[in-house]
């Protein structure tokens, strides 16, 4: 994080209290989301950084100081809230990674992206190369850098696609990222190789099976469900129903592409038609149009769809 030149903001002691946090947690939060360095000298608060970061930190400290010299408590959610407004009205809300804001390619992900920045869970069904993993994926670190949320949580069916990979050695991370393998190269293109491990280590993000996700509540965390078509019905209710205050969650599938032994028993679909309407969801559905892999990818999908047209009853 570069220093750059910095500004020096008098604020009371109560106010300075607000900023810095409980062991500095909201100025880590705030310096997260603005690229900026916050340091509490006494007396007030410096802004270290480039002139825009500096303006919309600046902007956020403001807001949190007048709570705080109203008396009032300031919590985590109350400094997400004040990042939150700071980056809207500066514009700068969308995903963002490590070459620049991630933007869509196609009319489908801009509702997509919209639908995610609006709804707290959003299901995305379509074939592959629409994009619905990486821009989930662009979301949530976006949201995690920004310190609307604690963690990036994603998560998985462990089911081989068509064939046994047999045992496979080593501790849980070895034997879970090879099922893993398009979301961490998502988050690696996004964050960078480096940071993406700095934050696995910190617990800032988790991946893991559907499996573990049993028995826990996730709050202010971003919750990626992928492949979710090879998701039992047991197991979609049970992942849906982790979330916690603060939580988001994208969940994302092709229900052509199930890998169960008995594909009825699929949860993906069976949670879109009794979820689709309910307040606070959103479904996206892509086609073969969207593919914005090689040229190639949507006409093999296109024939792929006429087949199946063709062999049904």
């Amino acid at each position: 994080m570069s220093r750059g030149p910095s500004e020096f903001l008098p604020l009371s002691d109560a106010a300075v209290r607000a900023v810095s946090g409980p062991n500095g947690r909201h100025a880590s939060l705030l310096e997260d989301a603005f690229h900026a360095l916050i340091e509490t000298p006494g007396g007030g608060v410096t802004v270290n950084g480039e002139a825009k970061a500096r303006r919309r930190a600046k902007q956020a400290i403001e807001a949190l100081a007048a709570r705080a010299d109203q008396g009032l408590e300031v919590s985590q959610a109350d400094v997400r809230v004040a990042i939150d407004e700071a980056r809207r009205e500066s514009g700068g809300g969308g995903p963002v990674g490590r070459r620049g804001a991630v933007a869509a390619k196609t009319a489908a992900q801009t509702r997509y992206l919209d639908a995610l920045a609006n709804h707290d869970l959003v299901f995305a069904l379509g074939p592959a190369g629409t994009g619905k993993t990486f821009l989930a994926v662009a979301h949530g670190a976006g949201l995690l850098l920004s310190g609307q949320v604690d963690r990036l949580v994603v998560t998985r069916p462990a089911v081989e696609a068509g064939e046994r990979l047999g045992f496979l050695p080593g501790d849980l991370l070895e034997k879970v990222d090879p099922y893993m393998a398009p979301v961490l190269e998502a988050l690696s293109d996004i964050l960078g190789p480096e940071q993406l491990r700095r934050r696995r280590d910190r617990g800032e993000i988790e991946i893991a099976p559907i499996a573990f996700m049993r028995g826990r509540t996730l709050s202010h965390a971003f919750i990626i469900v992928d492949e979710a078509q090879n998701a039992s019905r047991l197991q979609t209710k049970m992942v849906l129903t982790r979330m916690g205050e603060g939580a988001r969650m994208a969940v994302t599938g092709d229900p052509s592409q199930v890998d169960l032994p008995n594909p009825a028993d699929s949860g993906l679909a069976h949670a879109v038609s009794i979820l689709e309407g309910v307040s606070g969801v959103a479904v996206m559905r892509f086609a073969a149009e969207d593919v914005v892999r090689h040229p190639l990818v949507e006409r093999i999908v296109r024939a792929y769809d006429a087949d199946a047209t063709r062999q049904r009853p």
